[in-house]
């Protein structure tokens, strides 16, 4: 009987200690992933750990995002090589840029339902990949429609693959922080344009436009190493119970549907803030693809013309950073910032030819470093506005909408700018109709719910999924969740009959 007692004593012990460390785990996993009940979490959503290894995808959103945008708003160094190669219009050139874009922007959609059933690391190692054979392909190029394909179809899709799940996966891990984290991460973009301007014309007088895209096809590799920092993530799945309506088409459209949030675009205010920024969309690029022409036309050199991009680039670093930091005080709501923002840049972009028009090359660089301040500022603030329209759960899949209704717009902006040079022989009216576009998008975020109220709304919230549509949460729900025996009452985890 004494054994006995002993036994059963020790027994108890053991499930003590088992119960104890189990609580202690619970807890630490709680502070490491900084998860807050609802009553406590913030107005935009869901709570990120603001920092850590946070910070560690910031730097490679830094990489890639120059590797992306930075290296294609400085692509106008080959738009005058690529008129007198193929003896081409401005406004047939402008299509490569304007393709390029416009497919990054189309397939970002596909990117992110790819991320949410599968990895975002896998998703952004295959973009870098496609981006960098892409711009291999094109040094080849013998006519128009390969560049179309190559630097337009081919980098577009690699871009588009590893723009969007950066961006969302940056803004999954902060929250406090967000603006500031994106605006580091931006700031590539304008370091590189103030980097990559004088450089490809280096490379190009150096090698020719042939050698030059070659060198960048193997400098966009560099992408890969970048997702591979992305922590893989455990992915929702679908309830192992598989009956025969799960398996219909009907079913599978509900998943498609599901990892693309088609459900985004029955909400108005979504829509709204889609359009507005499909406006800025129109005209935001045209100086980085026609500002280098535009100077060399006004009777600048290469390289001064190559410097007022560069020098854009500079301010628009700072831009970023301002902008982002200065969000995050919450001294004002952040969707009136970047209303300012772009209103200011709009109106920079239309006094960027007049600038030039008297010759006085100290006026075309002192308007485009207040355009390219302002141009940085606001890119960091579109994106942060973002889940506090959709939440955070559903941020993924906006970003992919909002990019592929975009496309069109960035389709359309660059060779507009070339039509009209063609048609009017210079670029002013280019640049004059590019920012009436921003401020015309400024309007129609006026007319967003509860614009003009001081403070922001409620974040919205995801509806409850029926039993057909368990499992199918996006990787950013992973991101901020806990497995769900944290969720149980305290008295569950001290029965002793789960330590048997």
């Amino acid at each position: 009987m004494a054994f006995d007692n002993h036994r059963e004593d020790m027994k108890l012990a053991l499930r003590s200690s088992v119960v104890l460390f189990k609580n202690i785990l619970d807890n630490s996993l709680l502070d490491m992933t900084n998860v807050k009940p609802k009553s406590e979490s913030r107005r935009d959503g869901a709570e990120g750990p603001d920092g850590g290894w946070g910070w560690v995808l910031v730097v490679a959103m830094f990489i890639s995002t120059s590797l992306v945008f930075g290296l294609m708003r400085s692509l106008g160094i080959f738009f005058v090589e690529f008129v007198q190669y193929f003896e081409e219009s401005a406004q047939a050139i402008s299509w490569i840029s304007s393709t390029g874009l416009a497919a990054q922007q189309f397939f970002s959609p596909l990117a992110a339902a790819l991320c949410n059933a599968y990895n975002t690391r896998v998703v952004v190692m295959m973009g870098g990949l496609l981006a960098g054979l892409g711009l291999t392909l094109a040094s080849q190029a013998t006519c128009l429609v390969h560049l179309y394909l190559t630097m337009g179809v081919i980098s577009g899709l690699g871009w588009g693959m590893v723009f969007t799940p950066m961006v969302a996966t940056v803004m999954a891990n902060f929250t406090r922080r967000r603006a500031l984290a994106l605006g580091l991460g931006f700031s590539s973009i304008g370091l590189s344009s103030f980097a990559f301007n004088p450089l490809f014309q280096l490379l190009v007088e150096t090698y020719a436009w042939r050698g030059a895209l070659l060198i960048l096809g193997g400098l966009s590799l560099n992408i890969i190493p970048c997702g591979a920092l992305i922590r893989p993530q455990q992915w929702s799945k679908a309830p192992a119970k598989v009956d025969s309506e799960s398996r219909s088409y009907a079913s599978m459209l509900r998943r498609v549907a599901s990892y693309l949030e088609l459900s985004l675009l029955t909400e108005r205010p979504y829509l709204t803030y889609t359009l507005a920024v499909t406006l800025f969309n129109v005209g935001y690029f045209v100086p980085y693809f026609h500002l280098v022409a535009h100077s060399r036309q006004a009777g600048f050199s290469e390289y001064q013309a190559a410097f007022v991009m560069s020098a854009a680039g500079a301010t628009d670093i700072l831009g970023r950073v301002v902008s982002g930091w200065f969000s995050d005080l919450g001294y004002f709501r952040v969707i009136h910032l970047m209303s300012l923002w772009t209103c200011l840049a709009g109106v920079f972009i239309m006094l960027l030819p007049v600038s030039s028009m008297s010759g006085s090359y100290t006026a075309l660089m002192a308007i485009s470093l207040l355009y390219g301040f302002c141009s940085g500022a606001l890119t960091s603030l579109v994106f942060a506005v973002v889940p506090m329209i959709v939440g955070v759960e559903r941020m993924m899949g906006a970003l992919g909408l909002l990019q592929l209704i975009e496309s069109g717009a960035g389709l359309l902006g660059a060779p507009l700018s070339g039509l009209l040079k063609d048609i009017t022989g210079n670029y002013i009216a280019s640049f004059v109709v590019a920012g009436s576009f921003l401020l015309l998008g400024v309007l129609i975020v006026t007319t967003l719910p509860h614009f003009f109220s001081r403070a922001d709304p409620p974040p919205p919230q995801r509806r409850s999924l029926d039993g057909k549509e368990k499992g199918l949460h996006s990787e950013l729900e992973q991101m901020n969740s806990l497995p769900s025996d944290k969720q149980k009452p305290a008295e569950e985890l001290d029965d002793p009959k789960l330590c048997q």
